[in-house]
This record gives structure tokens, C-alpha cells and sequence, in this order.
């Protein structure tokens, strides 16, 4: 596999695996058993298990991007928190990013809610919702991350600026404009807990619209996007010069679609 591949999600890992033996998923059964490792034991223990494709022939939403965050810990001979905190959240001024929250935070911190019946929500008793209030010794590339709405927002206007941000610049204009193309072309797609949507294509770790009318629903050409687990969501649209950011702590978020609404109604509010 290449670096390309764990971008696009072309590397051959899902977030399931293989089945073993016992009819157990492979890939599933390591991160149930991640507490108190770090990334690299992690990688470690992943090449016990066989990829589900060939790389660099399908698309399969997955752990390619934790694998990417090993990658940065390797090159930048930093654990990832640091690289991170040192090269993004602080330059970014992202002062609320990180991977725990810490006990002066807790107040601020949101509660998490689980789809109830008549299509209500209650609070939920997930690991999620206390796991961030103690420090971690696994920094996932791909998940695990706490933020806040605004600074997310900043993360996002850096892309939409083609990366720069206050007069500080993170990425070149060429780089944001290779990540914000589509890579797939005609590869086929798995879907799941992360399939492409009709009408996109997928970049380097976003999904690109490449048809809104093949897509169904209001957008541009050229925006991209991608969601989080507990129902996040964010767009960039460089033709709108225009960013969302939506904020939602829902776990799981399967068939709700409040993120949607907000999309829709952001851009029916353009007119001019």
C-alpha cells in the first residue's frame, strides 16, 4: 500500500477485518483490546491480520488513517498528541483540541446522547462520553480527538483560505487544491459506516462533490465534506467562499439527519 492509499482509503483496511477462526472480525476484535497501548503496538499487532482488499483497488472506509498517524509519529519522531498540538492546534490558535479534556474543561464539556424511542435521544452511558476526561496513551490518526465549534471552524476556514489562516500558512495552495480532487475515479466503493455518497468522489480524507445533480441535493462543484461518529459534520465550498460546521453529540447517528437539514438550510439561504 501507499501513502496515497491510506489517504484515499484505498489501503485495504475496513474497520472490520477479516473473519478469524471463531467467525470473530479481525480488525474489530484488536480495538476492543486497545486500552493502554500506544499507535505503534497497535500497528503492531494489525499485521497479524490480512487485508480485505488488494491495495489500491477499492475504496473501504477504515483504519488507514490511524495508520497515517504512525506514519507522522515515525518521520516526525514525535508522539502524535505533540505533532499535533505543534504543528495544527497551536498555530491554528485551536486552544479546545486535543485528545482529553482536562478537569478545569469538564464543565464545558458536552454531554453525550444515544438515539431513544419515538425518535427522542437520551443521555448515554457509552465509554465515549467519560474516556475523555483521562489521559490516553493511543492517538489515533483517524479518531479520538476532542473540539469545539469554533475551533474546528478555523481548521476549516485554513482550507477554504488554501492554507493559510491570520498570516500563518500550514499548507501549500497546490496541496489543499490535490486534496480537495478526487482520487477514485472509477474504482468501486464499499459503503457502510462510511460510503460515498451518489454524485462524489473521495480526495485525500475528504469526500468531493463532483455532480450536485447526480448527488440530489444543494451544493457546489468542487465542495467537499466529510462527519465524525457522533454525528458531526463540516463542508468547505471554495465557489461559495463558504464553510459549515455542525456540531452534534449522537452516538450512534444512523438514520438521523439533522446534519443534512443544516446543509440545506445553509444554502437556501443564499440569494445573492
Amino acid at each position: 500500500m501507499t501513502i496515497r492509499d491510506l489517504m484515499r482509503h484505498t489501503s485495504g483496511l475496513d474497520y472490520a477485518g477479516p473473519r478469524d477462526g471463531d467467525g470473530q472480525y479481525m480488525y474489530a476484535k484488536l480495538r476492543i483490546q486497545e486500552q493502554g497501548i500506544n499507535l505503534a503496538e497497535m500497528m503492531k499487532r494489525m499485521t497479524q491480520a490480512p487485508l480485505v482488499h488488494q491495495p489500491g483497488t477499492t475504496f473501504h472506509y477504515g483504519l488507514s488513517i490511524d495508520v497515517l498517524g504512525r506514519l507522522v509519529e515515525v518521520t516526525s519522531g514525535k508522539p502524535l498528541d505533540k505533532f499535533f498540538a505543534e504543528r495544527i492546534f497551536q498555530p491554528l490558535g485551536m486552544k479546545d483540541t486535543a485528545f482529553d479534556v482536562p478537569e478545569s474543561k469538564w464543565d464545558r464539556f458536552a454531554a453525550l446522547y444515544t438515539p431513544a424511542e419515538a425518535g427522542t435521544v437520551k443521555r448515554s452511558s457509552a465509554p465515549p462520553q467519560d474516556s475523555y476526561k483521562r489521559p490516553t496513551t493511543l492517538f489515533l490518526g483517524g479518531a479520538g480527538l476532542v473540539s469545539t465549534a469554533m475551533d474546528y471552524a478555523r481548521f476549516c476556514q485554513l482550507l477554504l483560505n488554501g492554507g493559510p489562516l491570520d498570516g500563518r500558512r500550514l499548507l501549500s495552495r497546490k496541496s489543499v487544491e490535490l486534496m480537495s480532487t478526487d482520487h477514485l475515479g472509477d474504482l468501486p466503493r464499499v459503503g457502510g459506516g462510511g460510503g460515498v455518497p451518489m454524485g462524489y468522489g473521495f480526495g485525500l480524507t475528504f469526500a468531493v462533490n463532483q455532480d450536485p445533480g447526480r448527488a440530489g441535493s444543494l451544493g457546489s462543484k468542487g465542495e467537499y465534506n466529510w462527519g465524525g461518529a457522533a454525528g458531526t459534520r463540516f463542508w468547505i465550498d471554495p465557489k461559495e467562499k463558504m464553510v459549515g460546521v455542525f456540531m452534534v453529540q449522537i452516538l450512534p447517528h444512523t438514520n438521523l439527519t439533522f446534519g443534512s437539514q443544516f446543509k440545506q438550510l445553509a444554502y437556501q439561504a443564499i440569494n445573492d
